[in-house]
């Protein structure tokens, strides 16, 4: 990668490289407060899904870190954590991972962010882990079975043919930098996404996840993905809103639709105009909504 887009990623992304040990492996994360000797008004854990990487929330993480920790996990084998070739990818083990990194920086009370394959992740920690969530936003994901998939994306599921297209040939991330924003990304935005994942070896763990979605009650992460949508409900006293991009080709509005049934209380914006990055085509209406969305209920308690 050159000198001058390192320093170009630098400064959209300006934040410490942090890692901890899940076995003989490193996963990156971000924790970043601005804020000064003033304490955080609270923690905030953001989790993204695939195949992004802690650069999706860099928008929020700065517009946040006046007031609140912000804490962004790299899932191993995305972002900047390592990309073992031989690990087991899987919903469980990602799961696993983000308890560990909670459980390494002793978080107790936190408002969680969830996005994409975050949303199924994020979930099994709320899920799991109750009494240390105090709020819980959702982005265009799912933390549940669902019988609709791109055909695009479901083409990358055959077994041998999905991962040569999506390691060798680059046929998913690059073409979400594209297709997952109604508004172009800049050609820096687009670079930033794809940083990671420059090679076949980068691209192990984007492979697996499409691999992991359990389209039939036979794949193996479909029990775990059944048994947190069915616990599900432990959320519903917690503080939920769902703020969804109305024009995600992926996670489109039926998926909106199954989390209002199941999470009847909570808040919901739609917004316009907005693909499946809605952190990118709509930061300008989901960073006021997050931090007044935090703002009351850090007031509250």
């Amino acid at each position: 990668m050159k000198a001058d887009f390192k320093s170009e990623l630098t400064k959209m992304y300006p934040f410490k490289e942090n890692y901890f040990s899940v076995g003989e492996h490193q996963i990156h994360y971000v924790d970043h407060y601005s804020g000064g000797e003033q304490p955080p008004r609270g923690t905030v854990v953001m989790v993204h899904g695939n195949p992004s990487w802690s650069f999706l929330y860099r928008n929020l993480i700065l517009a946040l870190a006046n007031n609140y920790r912000c804490i962004a996990i790299d899932h191993l084998g995305c972002g900047l954590s390592d990309k073992p070739q031989d690990y087991h990818y899987c919903l469980e083990n990602h799961i696993s991972n983000l308890k560990g990194l909670i459980n390494h920086l002793e978080l107790d009370q936190l408002s969680i962010i969830v996005h994409d394959w975050g949303g199924a992740i994020g979930s099994g920690i709320v899920t799991s882990m109750p009494d240390k969530i105090t709020s819980m936003t959702v982005l265009n994901s799912a933390a549940f079975p669902m019988d609709e998939i791109p055909w695009r994306i479901n083409v990358l599921r055959t077994p041998f043919l999905g991962s040569l297209l999506i390691r060798w040939l680059n046929a998913f991330a690059w073409p979400a930098s594209w297709m997952a924003t109604d508004l172009p990304l800049s050609s820096l935005v687009r670079a930033g996404y794809l940083y990671p994942y420059r090679s076949a070896h980068d691209r192990i763990a984007i492979a697996r996840f499409v691999e992991d979605i359990p389209m039939s009650s036979s794949h193996p992460s479909y029990p775990l993905l059944r048994k947190i949508e069915q616990r599900l409900h432990i959320i519903k006293p917690i503080p939920t809103q769902l703020v969804w991009g109305e024009d995600d080709f992926c996670f489109t509005n039926n998926f909106l639709a199954r989390w209002m049934e199941i999470l009847p209380h909570a808040q919901t914006h739609l917004l316009a105009n907005c693909g499946h990055y809605v952190q990118e085509d709509g930061k300008e209406q989901l960073i006021p909504l997050v931090l007044d969305f935090l703002n009351s209920k850090s007031a509250a308690n």
